[in-house]
């Protein structure tokens, strides 16, 4: 009796059938579909947002930096201008920077292509003039101690009617507290025979004996520009140095002031600008793109600037910052 019911229960419990199979399957690829679908909108919206905050964090720093060093530019001391300011760099030398063209060079790309722009000015590190001072102005100029300059270091010395700009020749400045400016030392090295301080063949003077009332300040010349970065990226490049990947494009404005009223007249391209002394403030405009490509949903995005509408060659995403920066030292 036993046996007859474990065989009949056996014959029960013979499973699915093929439709119920079917049927089951049916519904696991409805729901695997779902959660795919769910996956793949999940990960494209990481995408984005990932790519979202990359380009603001490489859009806003490039923004900063190259805002901070276009209000610093031609800056001179209390020598607001570089008008009184005397070159003494050898032109012939490898390096030489031609302060005499300005603290603002603008090269324009042309059409949409990447601007670039040049920027000069000193630093003031505390370094003061410390008597004896002169009685020439072939004479060493003499400095505070522990001043961190070194030899080759271009610097410039200046009082608040004018200013030499010169390498500094000597191999100890730091400690010894002198600043000689010899010719052929370094590169470029110094050589002016036109100085009114001592012209023709005796060139390594200044133009005038510096008392208490001058400071010396680190010259420098910054230059920023579109190009492409190791990462097989575009970028930002600072004095020829890869600084920001994920920069595409920089566009550049200048307000020229042509009547002297601190106003910005007009603003246009560098080759359009009548004289880059008369620019008071700069306009730019900067093009921040994602790594990745297919992020638009099939359509290619369309972006401004500087009042000129773009349409992107691919799927990647852009941003665009924008910001005008006046020039401190000439208003």
């Amino acid at each position: 009796m036993n046996i007859r019911r474990r065989i009949k229960n056996t014959f029960r419990q013979s499973g699915v059938t093929l439709i119920e199979l079917l049927i089951a399957m049916v519904i696991g690829a409805f729901l695997v579909g779902g959660v795919l679908q769910v996956f793949a909108g999940a990960r494209q919206t990481y995408r984005v947002h990932d790519a979202t905050s990359r380009m603001q964090e490489g859009g806003r720093m490039a923004l900063e930096v190259l805002a901070r060093d276009i209000r610093m530019a031609d800056f001179w001391g209390c020598t607001s201008r570089r008008i009184n300011m005397v070159n003494n760099l050898d032109p012939a030398g490898v390096g030489y920077s031609d302060f005499a063209t300005g603290g603002i060079v603008g090269t324009d790309g042309g059409g949409s292509a990447p601007d670039s722009i040049i920027l000069r000015g000193g630093v003031d590190a505390g370094i003061t003039v410390e008597p004896p001072y002169g009685p020439q102005a072939s004479g060493n100029i003499k400095v505070n101690t522990a001043s961190g300059l070194q030899q080759h270091d271009i610097v410039a010395v200046s009082d608040c009617t004018n200013g030499d700009i010169f390498q500094i020749s000597n191999a100890n400045p730091d400690t010894s507290g002198e600043l000689v400016h010899n010719t052929g030392i370094g590169e470029p090295g110094n050589y002016n025979p036109t100085n009114p301080g001592c012209p023709g063949s005796n060139a390594h003077c200044l133009s005038k004996v510096y008392g208490a009332d001058a400071r010396v300040l680190i010259t420098r010349e910054i230059e920023y520009t579109i190009g492409d970065g190791s990462e097989s990226q575009p970028a930002l490049f600072r004095n020829g140095a890869e600084f920001l990947d994920g920069i595409e494009n920089l566009q550049i404005v200048y307000g020229e002031d042509i009547d002297g009223s601190g106003i910005a007249d007009y603003y246009v391209p560098a080759d359009q600008v009548v004289d880059m002394d008369n620019v008071i403030s700069v306009r730019i405009a900067i093009v921040a793109r994602s790594y990745n490509d297919f992020l638009t949903d099939g359509i290619a995005q369309t972006y401004n600037v500087l009042g000129a509408n773009v349409v992107a060659g691919d799927q990647r995403l852009r941003q665009v910052y924008t910001s005008t920066i006046a020039v401190r030292n000439r208003l």
